[in-house]
């Protein structure tokens, strides 16, 4: 994680923002930071990380190593025609060795704890089966921190940086017992009850017209079978509505999968327990429920990367996943 150094003109809301990463850093370096074997070293490839996998070992990791979940069998990291695939860093893959070490006779909570730990949503139902994908990362390419910001910075999508200023303040400013889904209610309007209850964006549920015409003008996701680049385009030469807050967490949401629990920061959430907290998901506090540290990096096929293991992972059966919300232990 990079943390930038404060300067004296720097805003009282921007300085609370990085006080609350650095925090976040600490509480989660405490809930997933885990030693290197006994005289040994942090794993440093995909296959010696399969092998401790496999013996159930934890160890550190180095952080060259990346990690994504996707559908067995895909090609792509990310469905293919997502521009950037989102990944984990290797504070989480050192989580979910220590996951399948404390869990590894339950192999449920180990497939799903990783979707969990990786901000799943829908997961009480969740069916498709799901494998992890561990792998370095090709000469030249760089991995970001997927802030608003660098969003902003990464795509021309003709919003004015007043828009990002007022998305941002949304999630900075909020309270101890709100959370990322409360932020998104926020700034689109879309209920968080009907959002955690697995319906679309939708005027039925609340979201506001400037985030629905957003959609709309964006057109398909990359989920059904459009490219980010041109979902990007499309908002960009065809929305008419206010260019605001609203309308650029849509096309976020639309055309790159920055989903209602994205946090804009780099860091992972989920409202389900957090597989390391020993008390049911009501009982955690909102700090509790934050994850690991994420990335984005260009999509690519598997067979691209310059090394790559795939984990199969044991979801077992939907509706049977009462640690979801009861706790893992």
């Amino acid at each position: 994680m990079t943390v930038e150094r404060w300067e004296p003109s720097m805003d009282l809301s921007r300085m609370r923002t990085l006080l609350c990463v650095l925090v976040l850093a600490i509480v989660g370096g405490l809930a997933v930071a885990s030693p290197a074997a006994a005289g040994g070293r942090c794993i440093s490839t995909p296959r010696e990380y399969q092998a401790a996998w496999e013996a159930r070992q934890v160890r550190c990791v180095a952080d060259t190593l990346f990690a994504t979940t996707h559908g067995r069998g895909d090609r792509f990291l990310y469905p293919e025609g997502f521009a950037y695939a989102w990944a984990g860093s290797s504070v989480n893959l050192e989580a979910y060795l220590r996951l399948r070490h404390r869990y590894g006779d339950e192999p449920a909570k180990v497939g799903v704890g990783i979707l969990s730990y990786v901000g799943y949503p829908g997961l009480d139902t969740w069916s498709f089966p799901t494998d992890l994908a561990v792998y370095t990362l090709p000469r030249g390419v760089q991995a970001r921190v997927p802030t608003f910001a660098e969003w902003f910075r990464l795509v021309d999508l003709g919003v004015p940086r007043a828009a990002l200023r007022d998305l941002e303040r949304s999630y900075d400013r909020l309270g101890r017992t709100e959370d990322v889904v409360d932020a998104f209610e926020d700034v689109t309007g879309c209920r968080r009850a009907a959002l955690l209850d697995g319906a679309f964006p939708s005027a039925e549920i609340g979201c506001d017209a400037d985030f629905m015409g957003a959609l709309t003008a964006a057109g398909p996701s990359p989920y059904e079978g459009a490219r980010s680049t041109q979902c990007f385009a499309n908002f960009k030469a065809g929305y008419a509505g206010p260019r605001n807050a609203s309308a650029l967490r849509a096309v976020l949401y639309q055309c790159q999968d920055a989903g209602f629990l994205n946090t804009g920061a780099g860091r992972g959430y989920n409202t389900y327990a957090h597989p390391f907290v020993c008390e049911p998901a009501a009982a955690q506090s909102v700090a509790q429920r934050y994850t690991g540290r994420e990335f984005v990096l260009p999509n690519t096929t598997l067979d691209e990367l310059p090394s790559y293991v795939d984990i199969t992972l044991d979801i077992g059966e939907p509706g049977q996943r009462p640690f979801l919300h009861q706790g893992y232990c």
